[in-house]
């Protein structure tokens, strides 16, 4: 009877095989891609819970499958809506779904999100964007209300273009065109004029372009992008742009932090300025609301229960035998996992996904400080397309020196205290 309970586990691994391994990357810069994305973007079902016991009546082939499919629970935790991702939500509600139903012509009000590397910005924006975009395609049965009659032009209510590195303003426009999947070889002026017609052919209610940082204002293309973006506002499109730094970065006037009122403070105007335009940088910033989304803090007990409530969060997504409630969120845990990664969701992710590898590799199958003192967070070998370090889109990883590993027994064998055991 127990070996047919086993077999029939290792049936239903085998059918969850297919949501393992996917076949289509997470790129969302085209209108096919985003699609897919949004669309499949929670069809992914983790690995059934099982008991040492069961695990050890399946065949080894079934085995490999189940730790496969663990290591691939492990390596796409959902995400969790936190204090800091919840009032960016709202704020973008708030914006966007005010921007979709106007009608009248005009600028409709923007939103920046600012935040430092690996503290969950895009995916924040996107998954809220996807679940509008399902919303308004419902509402409208996936029809574009606006479509000129005879033509089949797909529906796109949002649109996610990265901004480029070193942009220009014709490469800003090829960058949004690439999207629709449009021709991009014009002249800037065309360019401008084929934007607008694919913004509303398509029905496109929101433009969201990551990395926005990457502009430079001491750099007179970069200005001229940033003039370009005004020009995009009155497309009758919500702008969402998402960056690093964003206060600093001259897209606004320059703004310093106030740690007591824990506030951004804006400085006047300057008269004369040869570095970017002051009067097009105020008047961005009253196109713009601006909103920060920052890490976990640690210093009061609200923050602090915050903290341990996402860690209880996390824990019940893993998939480790030996797990126990408190694994993460109990005794010196929180304090332990918030030192290693400043409350920087992306590094505690990266952090317990290595974690995790390490607890099935060596057999303890479960996560303790001395087990996470053996992990170091590399986030070094990142793509340079995908990443552009001088925009603060890399963060700075707490140092950490592992401390030198004990020697281990040669031999392992199962036995009753875990799934393993040191063999004498």
């Amino acid at each position: 009877m127990a070996r047919t309970a086993a077999r029939d586990e290792g049936d239903a691994q085998r059918r969850s095989l297919p949501f393992l391994l996917p076949t289509t990357g997470a790129a969302r810069d085209t209108i096919e891609s985003w699609r897919n994305w949004r669309e499949t973007r929670h069809v992914f079902v983790p690995a059934p819970r099982l008991t040492v016991q069961k695990y050890r009546l399946l065949s080894p082939r079934d085995r490999r499958i189940h730790d496969l499919h663990r290591a691939a629970t492990h390596a796409n935790l959902a995400i969790q809506e936190t204090p800091m991702s919840a009032r960016v939500t709202r704020l973008l509600s708030m914006r966007v779904e005010s921007g979709a139903l106007k009608r009248r012509p005009g600028a409709r009000a923007g939103v920046m999100v600012n935040g430092g590397g690996y503290q969950g910005k895009t995916e924040t924006v996107c998954e809220f964007a996807a679940a509008f975009e399902d919303l308004w395609l419902d509402l409208h049965r996936d029809l574009n209300p606006n479509t000129i009659h005879g033509t089949r032009d797909l529906h796109a209510p949002v649109a996610y273009v990265p901004t480029p590195v070193k942009a220009t303003p014709k490469s800003t426009c090829q960058a949004i065109l690439d999207f629709y999947g449009g021709p991009v070889d014009m002249t800037l002026p065309q360019l401008l004029r084929a934007v607008r017609t694919s913004l509303a052919d398509h029905g496109t209610k929101v433009l969201i372009m990551d990395d926005i940082t990457r502009l430079k204002m001491h750099r007179q293309d970069d200005q001229d992008v940033l003039d370009m973006i005004r020009v995009l506002m009155d497309m009758q499109v919500t702008l969402v742009l998402i960056g690093v730094g964003i206060h600093r970065s001259g897209l606004l006037r320059e703004g310093r932090y106030n740690a007591n009122t824990k506030q951004w403070v804006y400085l006047p105007p300057r008269r004369r300025s040869k570095s970017y335009n002051d009067e097009a940088a105020t008047q961005t910033e009253r196109r713009f609301d601006v909103i920060d989304l920052n890490p976990f803090r640690y210093d009061t007990p609200y923050e602090i229960a915050a903290w341990t409530a996402h860690l209880h969060g996390l824990e019940a997504q893993l998939r480790l035998f030996n797990s126990s409630p408190g694994m993460l969120s109990g005794g010196t845990m929180p304090e332990y996992l918030y030192r290693r990664t400043n409350g920087i969701v992306g590094l505690l992710e990266r952090l317990i996904e290595d974690g995790c590898q390490m607890a099935i590799a060596d057999g303890s199958e479960v996560l303790k400080e001395e087990h996470l003192e053996q992990v170091t967070i590399n986030i070094g070998n990142l793509p340079d397309d995908q990443h552009d370090a001088d925009s603060g889109e890399v963060p700075d990883v707490p140092p950490h020196t592992p401390p030198k590993k004990r020697r281990r027994g040669r031999n392992t064998v199962f036995d009753d205290r875990g799934l393993h055991g040191e063999a004498g």
